[in-house]
């Protein structure tokens, strides 16, 4: 693993850190007290989990250490992540906010059920977003969701390729990187159409 590529893992946690505190502010008005503490516990584990994998191929790179238990951490806290995230945004857009409360789920050791929780989470979170941007008659915001959502179904497929292959390596953080580009785009189009004050 080089350097710049280790670099190169925090650009789209980063982008997702900015995309997610605009999303936290501007959505806390309206989701009730569950359901914004499921949705910020969500991207709270997702950024987390990046942040610890980028940390990892860091050491990596610098010849420091091979902390593996960094990049062990990273599927089933981000997983879990996605789903927590996931309820929060179903809890938001389905159901009353004064009383709405949803529970969040266990977490269970079976790479199976990371899986279900990242394709599940991914979906509702993207799409939930996409849902606001059609309500908002955002229509370049709603493509910038759907497009990301594209790239996050790539990266599931690239992270089952040998990604000890530096060129794989390098198209999944290309990919990456433009998914939470546009994930960012869309959310700051959203803030600056007038997400603080959006009424479902």
């Amino acid at each position: 693993m080089i350097l710049p590529m280790a670099v190169a893992d925090f650009i789209p946690d980063i982008l997702f850190l900015i995309a997610s505190m605009t999303l936290l502010h501007d959505l806390y008005h309206a989701m009730s007290k569950g359901a914004f503490a499921l949705f910020s516990a969500g991207v709270i584990l997702i950024f987390t989990a990046g942040l610890l994998k980028a940390a990892w191929k860091l050491l990596y790179a610098l010849n420091i250490c091979d902390f593996v238990a960094l990049n062990n951490a990273f599927f089933p806290m981000q997983s879990t992540g996605f789903v927590l995230g996931a309820l929060g945004m179903i809890g938001f857009l389905f159901f009353k906010q004064k009383n709405a409360f949803v529970a969040a789920p266990p977490v269970y050791s079976s790479s199976l059920i990371f899986v279900i929780f990242t394709i599940f989470g991914t979906f509702c979170i993207w799409m939930g977003l996409a849902w606001i941007a059609s309500k908002m008659k955002e229509k370049k915001a709603f493509l910038m969701f759907i497009l990301s959502f594209v790239c996050m179904l790539g990266m599931g497929y690239l992270s089952s390729r040998d990604f000890t292959n530096p060129m794989m390596n390098w198209i999944g953080e290309i990919v990456n990187i433009i998914g939470m580009a546009l994930l960012l785009t869309g959310v700051r189009m959203l803030h600056k159409g007038g997400l603080e004050f959006y009424e479902k």
